[in-house]
C-alpha cells in the first residue's frame, strides 16, 4: 500500500466516515423508537448496512473530492425517517432524537480512544504506513477525528443540522414553527455557509473558526484520555 496514492488517501478517510455516519443515523432511529416512533424500524433503516444509508453525493462523491484535495473531510447520509407526531412527547422527543446522533459519535470516539491507547505501544501502533497494519492504524486515528468532528459539526444550531432541531425544541412554539420552515432550504444553506461564503469572505469559514476550535479542544481531550490506557 502506498500512502501517497490518492486511493489510499481517500480510503483512510471514507471508510471511517461511512462507519461513523451509519452509527450516527442509526442512533437517531433507535432513540426515536425508544420514545415511541417506530418509523425507522418500519422502513428498515435501523440497519448497520451502509447501503441503506448512503447518499451518493454526501457519503461518497464529496468526501472523495475532499480527501483527494487534502481538505477537511465531512459528509452526510440519507436522514433516518422520524415522525414527530408518533413520539410520546414530540417537542422534547425530537430534541433527544437530534442529540442521539452526536452523542453516538462522541461515544464511538471514546471507545476508539481507548483502543488507540491500548494499541499505541503495540505492533499496530508502530506499523509502517504502507503495511496493512499501518492502513488499519490510519483508519483508527481518522475514525477518532471524524467522530469528534461529526459531533461538533452536527451540533451547529442551524437547520438542517441536529443542533437546529435542538434550537427548534427550546424555542417558544411560534418561533419554533418559523425556525422549522428554514429546513426546506437546508441543502442550499449548507452549500452557502460551507462553500460559497468562505470563497467570498475567507475570514468567514465556519469550518475553520466555528467548528475547528471546539473540535480541536475535544481531540486534545480524547487523546489525553487515550494516554490513560497507553
Amino acid at each position: 500500500m502506498n500512502p501517497n496514492n490518492i486511493f489510499y488517501a481517500a480510503a483512510i478517510w471514507i471508510i471511517p466516515l461511512v462507519i461513523a455516519i451509519v452509527f450516527h443515523e442509526v442512533a437517531h432511529g433507535l432513540m426515536a423508537r425508544a420514545l415511541g416512533d417506530p418509523t425507522a424500524h418500519e422502513q428498515r433503516r435501523l440497519s448497520f448496512n451502509p447501503l441503506r444509508h448512503v447518499d451518493p453525493i454526501g457519503t461518497v462523491v464529496l468526501p472523495l473530492i475532499l480527501a483527494i484535495a487534502k481538505a477537511p473531510v465531512f459528509g452526510w447520509a440519507k436522514p433516518v425517517p422520524v415522525d414527530a407526531t408518533r413520539l410520546r412527547n414530540p417537542r422534547w422527543g425530537m430534541v433527544a432524537v437530534a442529540l442521539a446522533g452526536p452523542g453516538m459519535n462522541l461515544l464511538l470516539a471514546a471507545v476508539t480512544a481507548i483502543v488507540i491507547g491500548i494499541a499505541s505501544g503495540s505492533a499496530l501502533g508502530n506499523a509502517a504506513p504502507q503495511s496493512v497494519a499501518g492502513f488499519v492504524w490510519a483508519n483508527l486515528i481518522n475514525f477518532l477525528l471524524i467522530n469528534i468532528f461529526l459531533a461538533v459539526f452536527n451540533l451547529l444550531p442551524i437547520p438542517p443540522f441536529d443542533g437546529g432541531h435542538v434550537v427548534e425544541g427550546v424555542l417558544p412554539r411560534p418561533l419554533a414553527y418559523q425556525w422549522a420552515r428554514l429546513a426546506r432550504f437546508g441543502f442550499p444553506l449548507l452549500i452557502l455557509l460551507l462553500v460559497v461564503l468562505p470563497m467570498i469572505f475567507p475570514g468567514a469559514s465556519i469550518m475553520q473558526y466555528i467548528v475547528g476550535p471546539p473540535a480541536d479542544a475535544l481531540i486534545r481531550a480524547y487523546l489525553r484520555f487515550a494516554n490513560l490506557f497507553a
